[in-house]
């Protein structure tokens, strides 16, 4: 749900999570493990690609994941966190991403983090986990 609001919030098409659900926002608001195969194959044929050339294209990052235990979802609302999401996204700089997120079945904040490499990832990432734990 919180991909699907996300998408929403930046009028984005296509969204998806670790879990490999893929959202295609023009035809529904769930992944569909069906249209997703469809979509691959229409871009395979259009492209005259094959699924092989087309993943040669996918460079992944190393990703990094916190879950910080919280009494209160809401402290991820505290300026103090606003802004050390703020300093991890410039320390990232196009080079990465980030995701802050409370989770949606426990009492966590969940703080991942993507990048060019896994040292990168880290800071960020444990730079906003750090102020969580001490917000509370």
């Amino acid at each position: 749900r919180y991909v699907l609001a996300k998408m929403q919030e930046v009028g984005a098409n296509l969204g998806g999570e670790q879990s490999g659900h893929i959202i295609f926002l023009d035809y529904a608001t769930t992944g569909d493990g069906l249209l997703s195969a469809l979509q691959l194959l229409q871009v395979a044929a259009s492209s005259r690609q094959r699924l092989a050339e087309l993943a040669a294209i996918v460079k992944p990052f190393p990703q990094v994941l916190h879950n910080v235990p919280v009494a209160c979802r809401d402290v991820i609302n505290s300026p103090r966190i606003q802004q050390a999401i703020k300093e991890a996204e410039q320390l990232l700089a196009g080079r990465g991403r980030l995701l802050v997120r409370p989770s949606g079945t426990e009492p966590l904040i969940r703080v991942m983090a993507e990048a060019e490499t896994e040292a990168l990832a880290e800071k960020a990432a444990r730079l906003v986990a750090s102020v969580i734990q001490e917000t509370q």
